[in-house]
């Protein structure tokens, strides 16, 4: 297998609802999809919305869970006033800040916020990551 990711499938309660908060809230660009998923291109990979009974259907798991549910995702930015801007952004958009930002135990800056079906996201600054294209980079 390669070392790679190339889409993220949430399930989501409301596909048109969540689109609306990826794309209007936080900015990204959403695809043409069919009216059932919403897809996002993303730097290197896409990011889906499908309704969570369909996505576990399609699985062939079951759809009931709540609470953590062991993952979250990671958007790793250049600086922690970044971390702040977009965290702002996010809960001004209708996510719900889970951890406010602030210092990470292991040396750089984050917060968590979940977006309206509580899916967990990381806003973090990693001063040991560099999150820019290879080649600027100094």
């Amino acid at each position: 297998m390669k070392p790679r990711i190339s889409m993220v499938s949430l399930g989501v309660k409301d596909v048109a609802a969540s689109a609306a908060f990826y794309r209007e809230g936080l900015g990204l660009p959403q695809i043409e999809s069919p009216p059932q998923v919403a897809f996002f291109k993303l730097e290197g990979a896409w990011l889906g919305l499908c309704e969570r009974a369909a996505l576990a259907k399609d699985a062939g798991v079951s759809a009931q869970g709540q609470g953590y549910t062991a993952i979250n995702l990671c958007h790793n930015v250049v600086s922690e006033r970044d971390v702040r801007r977009l965290m702002e952004e996010a809960v001004n958009a209708g996510a719900k800040e889970v951890k406010k930002p602030q210092p990470a135990h292991w040396g750089g800056y984050h917060g968590y916020f979940a977006d309206p079906d509580g899916h967990l996201w990381e806003v973090c600054y990693n001063p040991f990551m560099w999150v820019g294209p290879p080649d600027t980079r100094t």
